[in-house]
């Protein structure tokens, strides 16, 4: 019986869909679980961040929790680096601790404009805690913020320099008693400003509560920390008067504009804010609800593109649960967000995105429960 469809169509749809299988294998080759529970004998790994060095070189960060998977304990920052575009990795390398106590939210930048460093030097910012949230925010136990260095991808690192001393007002401050409690940093890539007159300050998102507990955490109030001489002095953003904005990541756009998404930690909220600067983050003009961008209450990433001359937010879509990570493009300077893909349909939390090249995005998420960070490489329009 004679096929109704020609052989010569047959053949050539046949190696099409080869090519197609082969390119979407190629899109999704790089997906490698980076951080799972029980490597070291950690309990829990969380807190995902991510940075790319170069063309071949990316670092990815998380907090490894000895015990449970509570925020705070015995909590560590560690990393791993591939060397050839996320095709293998280095073994896990613990880059900071605290003791038996707590160092988390590992927030990288690569200084790339340093004249002393023309390799560029990568920064790790985090925060200490002798407490839990809970109790620094009724006014026991300290958060403190500190900062490493490395000038070799993260084979060695600098001794530790304390930051929070200038721009942490808590009881022990020796002279600005402003009663400043909790502190964290982004989490996620912090940034360095590539635009404007202050070219090569840099960014560090951050958070902070004040004074006693409020209802629906409205004693907090996100902002940035910045510095212009490569972090030998670090100066304290004016705070946003969003109550409850908690944690937060940055952007640059071309017009020099400084763009930030904002987690609104209280039990009605379901989207994220934007904040918006045009001081290089010394001073932000407004403050809005972004309409598009559904979330539960979590952490979300932010990416600029230039070579797309897009925004890229990440993060889950939806209200009420931590699932559905989706990736959302602007290309009004976050006006408006379009859905690009879905990454994930289950579950799904803290994210980070990386710009790896001119069609390719790094991420690293949380999935399953937080039993595992993964990392995977796609391809955007």
């Amino acid at each position: 019986m004679r096929l109704s469809v020609p052989y010569w169509f047959t053949l050539r749809s046949f190696f099409s869909l080869s090519i197609l299988l082969g390119w979407v294998n190629l899109a999704c080759a790089q997906g490698k679980t980076l951080f799972k529970s029980g490597d070291l004998g950690y309990a829990c790994f969380r807190i995902p961040a991510l940075v790319s060095l170069s063309p071949e070189v990316l670092i990815a960060f998380a907090e490894g929790r000895k015990d449970s998977c509570a925020d705070f304990g015995d909590v560590d920052i560690l990393m791993r680096r591939s060397q050839d575009g996320g095709h293998t990795w280095t073994d896990l390398q613990r880059v900071a601790d605290f003791g038996a106590l707590q160092v988390g939210n590992p927030t990288p930048v690569v200084d790339r404009l340093d004249p002393n460093y023309p390799e560029g030097r990568l920064f790790l910012f985090y925060n200490t805690g002798t407490a839990s949230e809970q109790q620094t925010r009724e006014g026991n136990g300290r958060r403190q913020g500190y900062f490493i260095t490395s000038t070799d991808a993260g084979k060695h690192w600098s001794a530790p320099t304390l930051i929070s001393d200038v721009t942490h007002y808590d009881r022990f401050h020796p002279t600005k008693n402003l009663d400043d409690r909790t502190l964290a940093y982004a989490p996620g890539h912090a940034l360095q400003l590539t635009y404007g007159p202050n070219k090569g300050r840099l960014i560090v998102p951050a958070n902070a509560s004040r004074g006693p507990v409020q209802e629906e955490f409205r004693e907090y109030r996100a902002f940035v920390l910045y510095s212009d001489d490569h972090g030998k002095q670090w100066k304290r953003s004016e705070s946003l008067k969003t109550p409850s904005s908690n944690e937060v990541m940055a952007a640059q756009l071309p017009s020099g504009e400084l763009v930030m998404t904002v987690r609104i930690q209280n039990s009605t909220e379901r989207r994220k804010f934007i904040a918006r600067s045009t001081s290089d983050g010394a001073f932000w003009e407004s403050e809005m609800r972004a309409d598009d961008l559904i979330t539960p209450v979590c952490q979300s990433s932010l990416l600029y593109v230039p070579d797309h001359d897009k925004l890229y937010h990440l993060g889950p879509n939806a209200e009420s649960a931590r699932k559905h990570l989706t990736l959302w493009s602007s290309q009004d300077a976050g006006n408006s967000w379009q859905v690009v893909q879905q990454l994930n349909e289950g579950f799904a939390a803290y994210s980070d995105l990386a710009y790896f090249q001119s069609k390719e995005l790094a991420v690293l998420y949380e999935r399953f429960d937080y039993t595992e960070i993964y990392f995977n490489l796609i391809i955007v329009p």
